[in-house]
């Protein structure tokens, strides 16, 4: 039976995993309990989402997945942060993939208008409401990219690389991120294929580096430019109180419709530049921490 749970590296890799779920799904059961209200609020909701909703349902998916990566780093015997948030350069990596996350949100949508797909609309904040609500959802935000690496690319991936190889633990979460998204409404397959593809791109930023921290930035501030400062829709999803307001133009497999701009087959390219950018900045001087594993 020892054998069955307990390999040479400790817990089994499939065992940790369902253990990791099932953890994660307990917290998740007792916090939603708690605020019942709220979520019923959110999924009854047709228009904007509200910051104060999605602060509480972003607190229902983060403090879970915390936790359980807590619980099993204490049955593994390793440090709360061994699963992706340790490593060298944190904050810069940090700061400088929140940076890079904004200015390529940024460079797509000029391009989009450039093209004739998305319009602006004006300012749509003014005041001390610019300041409220930047800060809210960048929390918001924050916590949501916080959520999803801390999940799918800190204890699962580093559980499954060693079950089944880095790259295809990759792969595997990445289409679990996009598919992921399909409950929101608006999505499209494009858009999931679109979230799979980031989702690599986060994992070749873990592969390269060795922690989550430029992918945990880049996710944040990319959604933070989407939702808050250009109002576009994010996956689907448009939030209440936004910066600048957008609409997209002409056909939605271009455009990327009600997806926002996640939807827009234009996408891909963008992705396939960060995968080279990458390359040419780390991949050409760094050794992967995850080679020695495989």
């Amino acid at each position: 039976m020892h054998r069955v749970f307990i390999g040479p590296n400790g817990i089994r890799a499939g065992w940790g995993v369902l253990l990791f779920v099932v953890l994660y799904l307990f917290f998740f059961v007792v916090l939603s309990s708690v605020f019942r209200s709220q979520l019923v609020q959110a999924r009854q909701l047709v228009t904007g989402l509200p910051v104060s909703v999605a602060l509480i349902l972003e607190v229902t998916q983060c403090v879970p997945a915390i936790l359980a990566t807590a619980i099993m780093a204490l049955i593994e015997r390793r440090r709360p942060l061994a699963y992706g948030y340790e490593g060298k350069h944190r904050a810069v990596r940090f700061v400088s993939g929140l940076l890079l996350g904004f200015v390529a949100l940024s460079v797509f949508l000029l391009v989009l208008w450039k093209a004739g797909l998305l319009a602006f609309d004006g300012q749509v904040l003014h005041g001390s409401a610019i300041v409220k609500y930047a800060f809210g959802w960048g929390l918001m935000f924050f916590m949501a990219a916080l959520f999803e690496e801390t999940t799918l690319r800190g204890y699962l991936q580093f559980t499954l690389t060693r079950g089944i190889g880095f790259w295809w633990a990759a792969l595997l979460l990445s289409l679990l991120f996009g598919f992921s998204h399909g409950s929101n409404p608006g999505e499209t397959h494009v858009g999931l294929f679109s979230a799979a593809a980031i989702g690599l791109v986060f994992c070749l930023s873990l592969w390269y580096t060795g922690s989550l921290y430029w992918a945990l930035g880049f996710h944040a501030g990319w959604d933070w430019a989407q939702s808050y400062f250009y109002g576009t829709s994010d996956s689907g999803l448009v939030v209440q109180g936004h910066l600048l307001g957008t609409h997209p133009i002409g056909p939605k497999l271009w455009s990327g419709g009600t997806t926002g701009p996640e939807g827009s087959l234009l996408v891909l390219p963008l992705v396939g530049i960060f995968v080279l950018l990458m390359w040419l900045w780390w991949g050409r001087r760094l050794q992967s921490p995850f080679r020695r594993k495989l």
